[in-house]
């Protein structure tokens, strides 16, 4: 039965179909598509809704001081908002060296200057196995300590392992390789000790050191006020960031500025801080390519997700076409379950990769990622249309799935699709728990759910399709 703690959060309303979101011409204006999306990037690296759009108009605010080209603020302005892109491919090894959650000790790390080997020390004895007892954060801090006598070392691999998947994503959304470097470069630092290239000078790209600068202003105003931030960006000038870029920066102390940046929905600006001559559209193909670079980076967070994403949205669609539908709404389905399970984004490594039963507790939290699923995507103009077949996927005809606990007459055939090609991956893939079963054997629990849990027809419509259904799978 589905937890009492979500009902009274009511479900959103069913898809409809002939709406996608594009205006009249196909085309999506990427700034909106991105920035909305970057929510979720913010809240796999422990940080506040709006964390990326305010670092991207704090950088942007630099690039006009600085005089840049149109073409180089488009590509810093698309490189901040995507910088965490890679941010998930490192989640659970953080969470397991540390035996913590992986989102707060990312938050902690920001505030911290890891640069320096007695910071980095102290940052790993403060950060083991917070919220356990002190014998399990003694014990974890002993494993550090024979894992890693080089915590430098940890830090290099695990910022490598982020920042080249980043670039990669930001790569394979075609976006320029000034773009991708921002990702690349965003932990080099001015002295050289930054990550995980050590780099130095001016052999970090500029538009890396204007987001390096960003992102750490605002993740410092953030947590203690402007003026805090910019005190911090003075002490680190020369060692973390470019003297001349922190010149800059010291002088916007624009006090009405920075209070407007921290109120309302910094998503709403965003739009405001692309450059007018460089403002970028794209069309159905485009919008899907992103969803399928945001399933990307779902799927990377943990090492038991590999490619789910991608393999129920395969599914999904299959099922659709075999039943008849439009390519549009075949579109609508494809890209529901490319982003279905991105409010995981937001739940710890520690719950999504643990080896045994949830507690009580741990799986009340795994079952609110519906409901930051919805939340996600219904800011997304584009993807509005199908939030809640996104965010329904864990509902039964029987009214037992969750977080709504919605039954048979609420759930159209659309978002039953979703449900029996979840489940189908889910069953033949491997989980921290247990192998992945072989197709006969999962269609055979499919089968013996139809009617309570889920739609027999569509079962049906899977297993007669075995050979393209296995191969998604």
């Amino acid at each position: 039965m589905a937890s009492e703690r979500y009902r009274t959060t009511p479900p959103p309303q069913p898809f409809r179909t002939g709406s996608s979101g594009e205006d009249q011409g196909g085309q999506v204006r990427l700034s909106e598509l991105v920035g909305a999306l970057s929510h979720a990037l913010d809240l796999t690296e422990g940080q506040p809704r709006g964390h990326a759009a305010r670092s991207c108009a704090i950088g942007m605010r630099i690039a006009r001081q600085l005089e840049l080209c149109s073409q180089d603020r488009s590509d810093l302005y698309y490189g901040i908002l995507l910088k965490d892109a890679g941010c998930s491919s490192n989640a659970a090894a953080t969470a397991t060296f540390l035996g913590s959650d992986d989102r707060e000790v990312k938050r902690n790390l920001k505030l911290t200057d890891w640069s320096s080997h007695l910071s980095m020390v102290g940052y790993a004895v403060r950060n083991a196995a917070i919220g356990r007892s002190l014998s399990h954060r003694v014990r974890q801090i002993v494993r550090i300590g024979k894992r890693a006598p080089s915590l430098d070392g940890v830090a290099k691999d695990l910022m490598r392992i982020r920042c080249e998947r980043g670039a990669d994503i930001v790569r394979s959304l075609g976006f320029p390789e000034s773009s991708a470097q921002v990702v690349r470069a965003l932990d080099e630092h001015w002295d050289g000790r930054g990550q995980p290239l050590g780099q130095q000078g001016e052999e970090i790209p500029l538009l890396a050191r204007i987001a390096s600068l960003a992102q750490t202003v605002e993740v410092f105003a953030a947590e203690r006020g402007w003026r805090e931030a910019l005190r911090v960006a003075e002490e680190r000038r020369g060692a973390w960031f470019d003297p001349s870029l922190v010149q800059v920066l010291s002088g916007l102390r624009d006090a009405t500025w920075w209070s407007d940046l921290y109120r309302g929905d910094p998503m709403a600006d965003l739009p405001d801080f692309e450059p007018d001559e460089r403002i970028l559209r794209v069309d159905a193909n485009g919008v899907d390519r992103v969803a399928e670079a945001f399933a990307a980076v779902v799927d990377a967070k943990s090492p038991y997700t590999y490619r789910h994403s991608a393999r129920v949205a395969e599914l999904s669609r299959g099922v659709a076409r075999s039943l008849g539908h439009s390519p549009e709404v075949v579109r609508s389905v494809y890209r529901a379950a490319l982003l279905h399970d991105i409010g995981k984004l937001g739940i710890s490594n520690r719950i999504l990769d643990k080896p045994a039963a949830l507690t009580a507790e741990e799986r009340a939290t795994v079952e609110a990622h519906p409901l930051m699923t919805w939340s996600i995507l219904q800011h997304v103009e584009v993807f509005h249309p199908i939030a809640r077949m996104a965010s329904v996927h864990h509902e039964r005809l029987d009214g037992a799935g969750y977080p709504w606990g919605i039954g048979a007459r609420q759930l159209a055939q659309l978002d039953r699709v979703l449900s029996v090609s979840d489940v189908f991956e889910a069953l033949t893939a491997d989980r921290p728990y247990r192998s992945g079963m072989d197709p006969d054997r999962a269609f055979g629990i499919l089968r013996s759910l139809e009617g309570a849990s889920l739609d027999p027809e569509l079962v049906r419509v899977l297993e007669e399709n075995q050979e393209w259904s296995s191969a998604a799978a």
